[in-house]
């Protein structure tokens, strides 16, 4: 009879799967606390030792890690020198290894977890069984997912060779075991400080495959970090499935009202980055003033809120052809309205960052790996450099534009007035072109520019961009500063009557 070492932490679908397994003949091999949910289902099992003849020890971190484990995982069933050196031991070969391991990710991510803690959640025999019976493949079942489970049996009933079955799941197991490595090596660099250790591991598995890349002819798939954060956690409530673009385009929406957090915003998003920012009263406040800032770009364009959407809102928003929206939340009433457009997507959730999570891009040979943006609340550094201090209004304006602004592809200005943008420019080799293109685009829609706050995403490098300002009619102005020109700059604002506010940190998004 083929014989199965279960050892497992989450034991979810275990006792049946074990059951199964009886059924179609199997011994059960097991250790600790799975033995005892094995027996206390009725299962007859035999307990690791009895095949060591030597006891678990040190609380149980050496268990597993012996030659009669291992040997019984590794022996080539083809080869006979293999077979005489594990008979001649007096080894048994193990046909099926069923562990998935500690939760160290989960524990280190708890709030509180010392040291000790998450050290205690390092798994070593585990992933020891499963790369041994994942060599072996060839003869060996490894299963490190529940979901696994049902294929498994329904091979085993069949009758089948399984030998395919068996292959894709040990490379399962080598991903998954390097993914827990990773996660080991990365948190005991965070421990000592180290934001860039000498080697880093990404980890991601596929979520889903996508019908195609940002082109026709480009093959894609969406890949997850482990664990349930992120994009990945929204829940789909309708609508087609997600596109290499779209995802693009919802990671920039989400961008985009992060800063507005605890307001109600909206975000339109066009080519990853926004035709239309603003705050109101409501989900359909802000959108119609998001909406308003270019109404032409927004065809097509993916929306996203801070704040949940009722029936109103998604009455209003129907009116307009939308890839996907993504909210915290849907009335019942709204998802049924959405729905009428069997195209569009409805996400429905909170997309956060992991834990410490860095910002990655891919260049040719590599990666380019920083720090993620540091929350633009806080405005200690920021300094009136003008004649003429902001108003109140001009102020509120200007803290608006500065989060605006940071979403949007360098170079980069905005225009602000009532907690909306009404004129973006992105995107521009010039920061001059990108004022006048948010200038030329808030004209567009029809909004009056006199009056308005700027946003600049980086230092005017000339006194153009501040001219060609003020020619709009714009009174206040907010820039990191930090330019050779400075003094030019801060001339021409004030030869005009414009406020002007340095924040000391520049917005780059390339």
């Amino acid at each position: 009879m083929p014989t199965a070492l279960l050892s497992v932490f989450d034991k979810s679908g275990v006792i049946e799967f074990a059951k199964d397994l009886v059924a179609l003949e199997w011994n059960l091999v097991s250790t600790g606390g799975t033995a005892r949910a094995l027996r206390a289902a009725g299962l007859e099992v035999r307990d690791v030792e009895s095949l060591t003849n030597f006891p678990e020890m040190l609380g149980g971190r050496v268990k597993t890690l012996h030659p009669a484990v291992h040997g019984g995982l590794l022996a080539r069933r083809d080869l006979p020198e293999h077979m005489a050196a594990i008979a001649a031991h007096g080894i048994s070969t193990i046909d099926m290894v069923v562990v998935n391991l500690y939760p160290f990710r989960e524990t280190a991510a708890r709030a509180g977890a010392s040291f000790g803690d998450v050290v205690e959640q390092i798994d070593i025999g585990g992933p020891s069984m499963l790369r041994s019976g994942a060599k072996n493949h060839a003869s060996v079942w490894t299963v490190v997912d529940p979901a696994d489970y049902a294929p498994v049996l329904n091979a085993l009933r069949e009758g089948a060779d399984g030998a395919e079955l068996r292959r894709r799941l040990a490379e399962k197991v080598f991903a998954h075991t390097a993914g827990y490595d990773a996660a080991i090596a990365g948190w005991l660099a965070s421990q000592r400080g180290e934001r860039f250790p000498e080697d880093i591991t990404l980890h991601a598995r596929r979520s889903q495959p996508l019908r195609y890349g940002e082109n026709p002819e480009q093959r894609a798939a969406f890949y997850s970090e482990t664990g349930k954060s992120g994009i990945s956690a929204l829940k789909q409530r309708g609508g087609k499935e997600l596109s290499f673009n779209n995802l693009l385009d919802l990671e920039g929406a989400l961008l985009a009202t992060e800063p507005f957090a605890d307001e109600a915003c909206c975000a339109i998003v066009k080519h990853t980055t926004p035709c239309g920012i603003a705050v109101g009263a409501d989900a359909r406040d802000a959108y119609s003033k998001a909406l308003a800032c270019d109404p032409v770009s927004a065809f097509g364009s993916v929306i996203a809120f801070t704040v949940p959407v009722d029936m109103v809102a998604a009455e209003t928003i129907s009116s307009l052809f939308v890839e996907c929206i993504v909210a915290p939340s849907f009335a019942e009433e709204a998802i049924e309205i959405l729905g009428r457009k069997k195209n569009l997507r409805v996400l429905e959730g909170v997309a956060k960052w992991g834990q410490d999570a860095l910002d990655v891009k891919r260049v040719r040979g590599g990666f380019l790996v920083q720090e993620r943006t540091p929350p633009l609340t806080d405005q200690s550094s920021w300094k009136v450099v003008t004649d003429r201090a902001p108003t109140d209004d001009e102020r509120s304006n200007l803290s608006f534009a500065w989060r605006a602004v940071a979403s949007v592809k360098s170079n980069a200005i905005v225009l602000t007035r009532d907690q909306a943008t009404i004129g973006i420019g992105a995107g521009q080799m010039s920061r001059v072109d990108a004022a006048f293109m948010a200038v030329h685009k808030a004209r567009a829609a029809g909004h009056e520019t006199k009056g308005a706050a700027l946003g600049s995403d980086a230092f005017f490098p000339f006194r153009d961009g501040i001219e060609q300002a003020a020619e709009a009619g714009v009174t206040a102005i907010i820039q990191p500063g930090g330019s050779v020109r400075d003094q030019e700059v801060i001339a021409a604002a004030n030869e005009r009557g414009m406020t002007m506010v340095f924040t000391g940190r520049r917005l780059f998004r390339h």
